[in-house]
């Protein structure tokens, strides 16, 4: 995985992104009816229910568009919220408060809807000890944002990007010329380059558990788009000599049953590329 200093340069990445992408030259709705001298402030009002997200994101956002902005916060990420509820106030210039108010509510809102959504998968894997992933199926230049969200949900990371993991998909061993020599590869590049970085290898079918399992050195086998019967005769052939790994249009009706198969991970794409934004205002007052 990535570094935490790395994760907040990716952070600071996408809010300065956000900014010049919203703010350009100017606002010139608040520039033009609004003195700079103009002091105000707003509340985060919710309009919606579910789990909060990008509190602390937010706070970031405030920073970077204006030090002067100061904010109270009430209700921090990870916890519920229902219609009505005031998540914090933001205080300061009226001009700095408008110019960072786009850029807040969006990524709250959709952070807010990817905690939710994770909350929720989890909570169906109570009593269980399969813990839930996300993916790399996430909003393009969003993504540290997203994954963050899924953590306040109650999820896991999986590998940030392409960098911090290798991942044997079927195209990769289809190009490599087989697993068994996708792994050989994999391990000779690693090695020659210095490079420690844990392996995953997808498997389609149960033969190809078999010839992973022929393998050393594979962190965790991806178990992908396996039914019931043949997840739970892959989990019993792999034991403890790595960890397991479902996905594969995995969904609320089915990720428990997955779940007690016994893999120890369930990965979703769903839990960033499909989900409804939290429905969330910033009001002056």
């Amino acid at each position: 995985m990535i570094s935490e200093a790395q994760f907040q340069e990716e952070l600071r990445s996408i809010i300065q992104n956000g900014i010049r992408e919203d703010i350009g030259p100017g606002d010139y709705s608040s520039l033009a009816c609004i003195p700079d001298t103009e002091q105000g402030r707003a509340k985060l009002l919710v309009k919606d229910e579910g789990i909060i997200a990008g509190v602390a994101f937010a706070a970031m956002v405030f920073q970077e568009v204006d030090p002067g902005l100061k904010v109270e916060t009430f209700i921090r990420d990870g916890e519920k919220v229902r219609h009505g509820d005031v998540v914090f106030h933001v205080s300061g210039s009226s001009q700095s408060i408008l110019k960072a108010e786009r850029l807040v509510l969006n990524s709250m809102q959709r952070m807010s809807a990817i905690a939710t959504k994770t909350r929720h998968y989890v909570d169906l894997l109570e009593g269980t000890h399969t813990k839930v992933l996300d993916t790399r199926k996430t909003t393009p230049g969003f993504r540290a944002a997203e994954k963050w969200a899924v953590k306040i949900g109650g999820g896991e990371n999986h590998r940030f990007a392409l960098y911090d993991m290798v991942m044997l998909k079927d195209n990769h061993i289809d190009f490599a010329g087989g697993i068994t020599l996708a792994i050989a590869k994999t391990k000779q590049y690693l090695a020659a380059h210095n490079l420690d970085l844990k392996i995953i290898v997808e498997a389609r079918n149960l033969a190809e558990i078999e010839e992973i399992l022929q393998s050393e050195g594979v962190y965790r086998i991806l178990i992908d788009n396996f039914n019931f019967e043949d997840t739970r005769k892959a989990v019993a052939m792999i034991g403890t000599r790595c960890l397991t790994e479902s996905s594969g249009n995995i969904n609320e009706k089915t990720i428990r049953d997955y779940a007690q198969c016994g893999v120890d991970y369930i990965s979703s794409g769903a839990l960033t590329h499909s989900v409804y934004n939290m429905d969330l205002s910033l009001k002056a007052f």
